[in-house]
């Protein structure tokens, strides 16, 4: 079926190995359909569009490739195919071949002489007419699948060679909308795609139909359903091809120009992990123009750019927080635990790798800034989910895979959701069906064996009981989930200490440390950044009594019963005992905050 060409790539030999079975006579190519793909010819390599590539290794003997691009015409590969079935239809109109008709054509009279020259025609008007008219198009190629098929009344075949037709965008010829929204035309395709791939004769024929497009979800679900329909995902390119294809530019360049790297070509072709090929040919033919050495800087921002570029920048951002864990204040306990065993399991490729973690407690407890300082502290691609949920129908799926593709295209990454509780819903009955797919396909890939070691995610949030218990089994987020909680101790006398250094002179003394513990109880950290700013503000230089004026000034906000609460359940759901505070030590510790939610929630408290 495919050329013995060593740089074939598995999708290729899949198609393939499926077309040859039998075992499915319509396939989806899906995935990195844009991009460029190796092909050898008799004077060398190249890189050509997906389109050319199946055409150069599926013209074989034996074998008639149709392509159809939306406005564009219906075109075969080689004129001696395009003949051999127009000479098909005709007898399969007429019963006579393109011969015998030219012959009858001189010979005949009157309305035979008219009828002859309708059949003869026919084919060529309506492949004109299939131009710029998808609908015609498809019943166009569909009615030559079912001449292919058909045998003359001899028995023998009326078309010795198989069609493999192949229908480029697919998801605009086919678009998945509500069948409410769409208008007869659309409709119609539906119709002829879903008969076609459907009827036993096709089924069991020797005929193929490809439909290229980006993701199977964005073909209309009447078709994208079928069970007759198997899709084939391409993916994008490794390291070993975004090598390969560095080399061939490389030898591609003119004698007077030079590819200057920061290190080397297996350096470049690393760094560059989730370029498509496409991209990467930009960069380095931009470098190569300007003449100037190619920085690791440059490759990491087109990376980043290219990558916000595929998934919007709505969706997500590279993190790059300007602190550090030096920088946090208090949290001492947490701090350790980050630096001895959160960041070698983060950095680790090995079994000892984490999936994922979760991040628990009340609101202004200080959970992202904390954890922006890890990403800091990781030296890795940290990639910010925003928000994966688009308000267009079908495209928060199309979201998800190109997600996807980016994730196992990268060597390593840290997935960093904020507020994880609201873009992660749950997979209940009760859920919608697009938030069911969504939180199920993010499940299964944190507990993808392939992804070990090169994606681990950070799921943060206030309302960890919010989070579906499927990602917060172990395997997934479970395997760590850390409480994050208003700091006490000499965490809190650190805090206080940070917040009136900007004012006072000189460290307080003992006395003064506790009157001002006495006066902020009840503080979280974002409330003690919060007092720091105003303190500033009121000038540089205050007096100890002015400062305990000001805190004794301030009235919490009414959400204490809210944040005991997420306390709460930021403790019961942590899975390390050591994280836990003290009054986690006693027997039955985890029953009495269980009683206690139970009683916020009796009072409406959630």
């Amino acid at each position: 079926m495919t050329h013995d060409d060593p740089h074939n790539d598995p999708f290729l030999h899949e198609a393939g190995r499926i077309i040859n079975s039998g075992q499915s006579r319509s396939l989806a190519l899906t995935g990195n359909i844009h991009d460029l793909f190796l092909t050898s010819k008799e004077e060398g390599e190249d890189y050509v569009p997906l389109i050319d590539y199946l055409i150069h290794h599926w013209s074989l003997r034996g074998i008639i490739v149709v392509v159809y691009e939306l406005n564009g015409p219906i075109r075969f590969c080689t004129e001696p195919g395009a003949e051999a079935m127009r000479d098909a239809w005709l007898r399969w109109r007429s019963g006579y071949d393109a011969s015998e008709l030219a012959i009858r054509q001189m010979t005949a009279r009157g309305r035979q002489a008219s009828d002859i020259a309708h059949i003869v025609g026919t084919y060529d008007d309506s492949l004109r007419k299939a131009l710029n008219n998808p609908t015609l198009a498809l019943e166009l190629l569909r009615q030559m699948c079912f001449c292919s098929r058909s045998t003359t009344p001899q028995g023998q075949p009326l078309l010795e060679d198989r069609l493999i037709v192949i229908i480029e965008s697919a998801d605009l010829i086919l678009p998945e909308a509500p069948i409410t929204s769409q208008n007869d035309n659309d409709r119609q395709r539906i119709g002829v795609c879903h008969d076609w791939f459907s009827d036993p004769g096709f089924v069991n024929g020797e005929d193929t139909v490809v439909l290229i497009a980006e993701s199977r979800s964005q073909i209309h679900h009447r078709v994208a359903t079928l069970p007759h329909l198997l899709e084939i995902e391409v993916p994008s390119p490794s390291a070993e091809t975004r090598h390969h294809f560095i080399s061939w530019f490389c030898r591609s360049l003119p004698g007077d120009r030079e590819m200057r790297l920061w290190g080397t070509r297996e350096d470049l072709s690393l760094f560059t992990a989730g370029l498509s090929l496409h991209a990467l040919m930009q960069l380095l033919k931009g470098a190569s123009h300007d003449r100037r050495p190619l920085s690791q800087q440059t490759v990491i921002a087109k990376v980043e750019s290219y990558i916000q570029s595929q998934l919007g920048e709505d969706v997500v951002e590279f993190k790059k927080p300007q602190h550090s864990l030096d920088d946090v204040v208090g949290f001492s306990r947490l701090k350790a635990f980050i630096r001895r065993d959160l960041v070698p399991r983060f950095t680790s490729t090995g079994g000892d790798a984490l999936a994922g973690a979760a991040v628990a407690g009340p609101i202004g407890s200080g959970k992202t800034y904390i954890f922006e300082a890890l990403a800091t502290e990781l030296n890795m691609v940290v990639l910010v989910i925003k928000n994966i949920r688009s308000q267009w129908f079908g495209q928060t799926d199309v979201i998800f895979e190109r997600l996807r593709r980016v994730l196992y295209a990268l060597s390593k990454v840290l997935i960093f959701m904020d507020e994880a509780d609201t873009q992660l819903g749950g997979v209940g009955a009760d859920a919608h069906p697009t938030e069911r797919r969504l939180t199920g396909r993010i499940q299964s890939m944190m507990s993808d064996p392939g992804l070990r070691g090169r994606v681990a995610w950070l799921l943060i949030t206030a309302r960890i009981h919010l989070l579906s218990p499927d990602l917060r089994r172990p395997g997934r987020a479970g395997d760590l989930i850390i409480p994050v909680l208003d700091p006490e101790g000499e965490d809190r006398e650190e805090f206080i200490r940070w917040v009136v250094s900007p004012v006072l002179g000189e460290d307080p003394e003992p006395s003064s440390i506790q009157s001002l513990l006495d006066a902020t109880r009840s503080y979280s950290a974002a409330a003690f950044a919060s007092l720091r700013s105003e303190l500033k503000a009121r000038g540089k230089s205050l007096s100890f009594e002015e400062v305990l004026d000001i805190i004794r000034d301030h009235i919490p906000p009414a959400i204490a019963k809210t944040r005991r609460y997420q306390t709460l359940q930021a403790l019961v759901n942590c899975t390390r005992r050591s994280l836990l505070p003290p009054e986690g030590a006693r027997e039955n510790a985890r029953e009495r905050w269980e009683e206690e939610m139970l009683a916020l929630e009796a009072k409406g408290i959630r």
